[in-house]
């Protein structure tokens, strides 16, 4: 796996202003927005009105770009979760930019409104089946779009969880961490259903309105994969459930609000737990590897702590 870390935009505010005006007619202010392998912009034009500008890292390719504009795109025509990319002044969605003999893709898209489930208090049973719901309603929406693009092989999918774990588990400095890592460690029978997923349906993604208290949004499709379609489900339990005092009860809200928008396969259901395990430690392993490159980097420990915490009681 090649790292992509060290392929990483490196632009500056100024130069995002530069590129939002020139590749896409936009004039404004922009703020640095948290990302792991790319670079994202909030633009705020003169009126007001927000944006968010999307530069890809160096190494993803301009057909998989395309492919997460086809899923916004398709999903919209469904659900209004996602965020909907805009045509660059050249009348393209995806503009090409040089920096330092590099080439970055990069991208406009509307601006979500809301705050990161994560930051929502408290997590009622409500807005944890709202959360299954939207998310059910998004699988439902995705599952007859496909895109060659999305068929690769992505170290983040739950079908390369063993390979993760068997790479990376021995960079774990903590031996008992480590073991619960390797514990987690399944390979997946193959019969399971797969589709388009999402794939990184984490609490940092989703959006709630905190007045109303429901799920507003879904941020950053970088992850999407042709991979398990649980996995979204999988993914989502896995970060809602972390220092929660009674975790099942918290997953059981998701599902049955997930099951009311799309069914569940007998088999994915009895997988379901094993997978929300799997990803939390295919998190520490990516963590620990991340974490080598860029000890500095603060945006990778996000989760961790509360991972290390709460995966012997998961376990």
């Amino acid at each position: 796996m090649r790292s992509v870390l060290e392929h990483a935009p490196r632009f500056d505010v100024e130069a995002a202003v530069k590129i939002a005006d020139e590749f896409f007619g936009l004039r404004g202010r922009a703020q640095s927005l948290p990302s792991e392998r790319d670079q994202n912009f909030l633009l705020t034009d003169s009126a007001g009105k927000k944006f968010v500008l999307k530069i890809a890292n160096a190494l993803e390719s301009r057909a998989f770009l395309e492919a997460q504009n086809a899923a916004l795109k398709h999903v919209a025509r469904r659900v209004s979760l996602c965020q909907s990319p805009l045509a660059s002044v050249s009348g393209d969605d995806i503009a090409s930019i040089r920096q330092g003999g590099g080439t970055y893709f990069a991208r406009l898209v509307g601006y979500l409104p809301g705050v990161p489930l994560a930051q929502a208090q408290p997590q009622s049973p409500a807005l944890l089946r709202d959360l299954g719901r939207k998310l059910g309603q998004l699988n439902w929406a995705l599952s007859d779009f496909d895109h060659p693009a999305v068929h690769h092989d992505f170290h983040w999918d739950l079908a390369n969880g063993h390979r993760i774990i068997d790479q990376f588990a021995s960079l774990i400095e903590d031996g008992k961490l480590r073991e619960l890592v390797l514990q987690c460690r399944i390979r997946i029978d193959e019969r399971l259903r797969r589709s388009v997923i999402h794939g990184d349906a984490n609490d940092y993604n989703v959006l709630v309105d905190p007045e109303r208290m429901i799920v507003t949004g879904l941020l950053d499709f970088g992850d999407l994969v042709y991979s398990y379609t649980v996995g979204d489900l999988a993914i989502a339990i896995a970060y809602v459930v972390l220092d929660k005092d009674d975790p099942r009860a918290v997953a059981r809200e998701v599902i049955e609000g997930y099951t009311s928008e799309f069914r569940l396969l007998d088999e994915e259901l009895e997988l379901l737990w094993p997978l929300v395990r799997l990803r939390l430690a295919m998190s520490v392993c990516m963590a620990a590897r991340q974490l080598r490159q860029q000890p500095e980097n603060e945006y990778l420990r996000i989760s961790q702590r509360s991972i290390e915490a709460s995966l012997p009681r998961l376990i």
